[in-house]
C-alpha cells in the first residue's frame, strides 16, 4: 500500500492552510467493528455507530480486506440491485471485475476508482478476475455509498472508470504528505470523479512524525478514516489508529498528524479524508436502495422483483448469484 505513489512528494503542487483558519474540533472518534460481505470477504464498518447528521450526504463505507488471500479464497459479491446512491469503490491493492445491467463495468486495480451512479436503478456484480482466485494475492480496498438528493435519485445510471494515474496528486508544504484527490477541489486543485452531491475525497499517507493541515469548506462535513497506521486528529491531538473514524465539528481546517513510530506491517500513516454538502432531505435506506421514504423502498423493491431494475446480462468470466445488497 498504496499503488499510486512518486519518489519526491516534493515535486508536486503543494497545500497550505491560510493563517486565518478556524481548526476543526474533533467531536468523536469511533471503532469500526469487522464482518463480511458478499461471499465472505472480510470488511470494517467505518461510520458504524456515527449519527447520520455527521455524515450527510455519506451513507455508508466498508474497508474491504486487507487480506492476503491463498490460491482459490478470492471473493466478491453476486449480482444485486441498487438505486437511489453512488457506490464509490477505491481498490488499493489486487484486483476487481465490475459488471452493471446497463453495460458499463471493466477491471480496476492499484489505485483505480469505479465510480457507479445507480440513480433509478440497475443490477450490479463485483468479483475477483479467474487469475486472481487461482492464485490468491493481496486485495485491498474501500467501497462507500454517496447519497443522491431527491431530484437526483431516478436519473439515468451513470458509470464513471476513474483510472489510479488520473487522480490528482498533492503534497504539503514539507512534502510529509502524499495527498491523492479522488474526487472533488482540495485548494484549487480538482480530482477527477464528477459528483451529483458535491463531495471531497482523499487518501493521504502522511510520513511518520508529520502534520496536515488542510483548508476544508465550511459547508462540508468532515471525516477522517484510518487504514492503516496510527496518529491523531485535530489541535486536541485525539488519539487514532487502525479501523477508527474521526468525526470534525464546524470550521474551515482539518488536521491530521502521523505518529512517530508505526505499526510493523506499515510505515506511514493512511488515511481517507472525507467532506460533502450535506443533503438535509429524510432518508429511507433498506438494504441496497437508498430512497426519501418507506413507500419509495416499496416501490424499489418492487420494481426489483418484478425486473423493472434491469436484466443480468451474459456472464463474461463472472459468477452468477442471487441478488444481495453491497
Amino acid at each position: 500500500m498504496p499503488a499510486v505513489t512518486v519518489e519526491n512528494p516534493l515535486t508536486l503542487p503543494r497545500v497550505t492552510a491560510p493563517a486565518d483558519v478556524v481548526a476543526r474540533p474533533v467531536l468523536t472518534v469511533t471503532t469500526a467493528p469487522s464482518g463480511f460481505e458478499g461471499e465472505g470477504f472480510p470488511v470494517r464498518r467505518a461510520f458504524a455507530g456515527i449519527n447520520y447528521r455527521h455524515l450527510d450526504p455519506f451513507i455508508m463505507m466498508d474497508q474491504m480486506g486487507e487480506v492476503e488471500y491463498a490460491p482459490g479464497e478470492p471473493k466478491g459479491t453476486p449480482w444485486h440491485p441498487h438505486r437511489g446512491f453512488e457506490t464509490v469503490t477505491y481498490i488499493i491493492d489486487g484486483i476487481f471485475d465490475h459488471q452493471d445491467s446497463q453495460g458499463g463495468g471493466g477491471t480496476i486495480t492499484n489505485g483505480d476508482t469505479q465510480w457507479m451512479t445507480a440513480g433509478s436503478g440497475l443490477l450490479h456484480i463485483e468479483a475477483p478476475p479467474e487469475s486472481l482466485v487461482m492464485s490468491g494475492g493481496l486485495f485491498h480496498g474501500l467501497q462507500l455509498w454517496v447519497n443522491l438528493p431527491a431530484k437526483d435519485k431516478m436519473m439515468a445510471p451513470r458509470y464513471q472508470d476513474i483510472r489510479g494515474g488520473n487522480v490528482q496528486l498533492l503534497t504539503t508544504p514539507d512534502g510529509g504528505a502524499l495527498l491523492r484527490v479522488i474526487a472533488g477541489e482540495l485548494d484549487g486543485h480538482q480530482g477527477p470523479g464528477i459528483t451529483h452531491t458535491p463531495i471531497t475525497m482523499i487518501h493521504a499517507t502522511v510520513a511518520p512524525g508529520a502534520e496536515v493541515t488542510l483548508p476544508w469548506r465550511e459547508d462540508f462535513n468532515g471525516l477522517a478514516y484510518v487504514l492503516a497506521g496510527r496518529g491523531s486528529v485535530g489541535a486536541q491531538r485525539r488519539p487514532i489508529h487502525l479501523g477508527q473514524t474521526a468525526v470534525f465539528g464546524a470550521g474551515s481546517s482539518l488536521t491530521v498528524r502521523a505518529d512517530e513510530k508505526q505499526d510493523s506491517h506499515t510505515p506511514d500513516l493512511e488515511v481517507v479524508l472525507l467532506g460533502g454538502q450535506p443533503i438535509r432531505e429524510p432518508m429511507a435506506h433498506y438494504g441496497p436502495f437508498v430512497m426519501n421514504t418507506k413507500d419509495e423502498l416499496m416501490q424499489a423493491f418492487e420494481d426489483f422483483q418484478k425486473g423493472r431494475l434491469g436484466t443480468i446480462p451474459a456472464v463474461h468470466g463472472m459468477t452468477e448469484g442471487g441478488p444481495q445488497g453491497q
